[in-house]
């Protein structure tokens, strides 16, 4: 308001009565809100519970319940409480499986519980894959444990066209590893304008992998592929399957042929029947390729992917294998084979 005091003007303010208070109350949430109407509705018809609670939809328990801790003056009464439990189980688990698990997961950032809970067992650890679980939600809460930025590097190829192609029989039965082996590549595109071929093959029974990267996909690559697949796989391939890709005929056809290995060839825009090869590229491409600091080299880069390459079937557990290896798959396999053999002789 404004005043006059010996001719001059002068500003009086004042506060109106009771702001201070409404200024106080706190910001109550949409559920004590809606609890704070219960009870404002059940003052306003003559403190009848039974019709507040028909008029709201609310049981009589849950009403009376707030009603003994409703205190008119302090509002913020009606936020739910803490669900947590007084007493809180600690953590059992030691300082030693701690680094261990660190350090495992440091080593292998793609790797999850599970897995890393078969390396565990084989330091001598007892650990279950949940206990794992929760040392590594706490050592990522506490920022210990920083997952690494993935580097997208990776495209799909386009499917091409192919005049020729061998389905695989209805009657072929795949029983024993090697009978067959899909391959497949994988474009990599670590800088703009520059794309490296990423050639892997898998055996459809142990998992075994082989992987190289050459700087182009074509029939003279693939074929050179053939002797590091057939050089690095533990026993003899029968079958490659391949999809309509044309770094897959010519050489590639020529050399297969020159080997006795029979070629089977998917049909046009069927990736999903070369299923044991695509999982493997993304696998790669996740566990490898997107947190890998090795230069893009071609020499460098295929001796890290030899390392890898051991890694993934010597290390790494297999869910598929029911978290085996691929190699401990083949002992186990050979050591069963025996027992069959000398079953039949006896």
């Amino acid at each position: 308001m404004k005043g006059q005091y010996n001719g001059c003007i002068m500003n009086v303010y004042s506060t109106i009565p009771g702001a201070n208070r409404l200024a106080s109350i706190p910001v109550l949430s949409k559920r004590a809100r809606q609890r704070l109407k219960w009870f404002d509705y059940y003052q306003l018809h003559n403190q009848n519970a039974r019709l507040t609670c028909r008029y709201f939809g609310i049981s009589p328990q849950t009403f009376y319940r707030w009603k003994r801790r409703y205190d008119p003056r302090h509002t913020e009464s009606l936020e739910d409480h803490s669900h947590r439990p007084r007493q809180v189980r600690q953590p059992t688990y030691s300082i030693e499986l701690i680094e261990a698990v660190l350090r495992l997961r440091e080593e292998y950032p793609r790797w999850g519980k599970d897995k890393l809970v078969i390396l565990l067992h084989r330091e001598g650890f007892a650990s279950s894959a949940s206990t794992v679980g929760r040392i590594l939600k706490k050592l990522k809460e506490r920022g210990v444990l920083k997952e690494p930025w993935p580097n997208h590097i990776s495209a799909r190829k386009s499917q091409r066209q192919r005049p020729y192609a061998i389905r695989k029989p209805k009657d072929y039965v795949v029983k024993e590893p090697g009978d067959i082996v899909e391959v497949d590549t994988l474009d990599v595109r670590p800088l703009p304008g520059v794309v490296l071929k990423h050639f892997t093959a898998r055996d459809v029974i142990s998992k075994w992998d082989v992987l190289e990267a050459h700087t182009r996909a074509n029939s003279h690559t693939a074929a050179a592929f053939m002797d590091s697949l057939l050089g690095r796989m533990p026993f003899p391939v029968k079958v490659i399957q391949v999809d309509g890709g044309s770094e897959f005929q010519d050489c590639f056809e020529e050399e297969c042929q020159r080997r006795g290995i029979k070629l089977f060839v998917l049909p046009p825009r069927s990736p999903k029947l070369n299923g044991h090869v695509e999982r493997a590229q993304r696998t790669h491409t996740e566990e490898f390729y997107e947190v890998t600091d090795t230069g893009f080299e071609l020499a460098e880069l295929n001796q890290a992917l030899l390392e890898w390459e051991r890694v993934y079937n010597t290390v790494r557990p297999h869910q598929a294998l029911g978290y085996l290896t691929p190699q401990e798959f083949l002992k186990l396999y050979q050591q069963n084979k025996r027992k069959e053999a000398v079953s039949l002789i006896i």
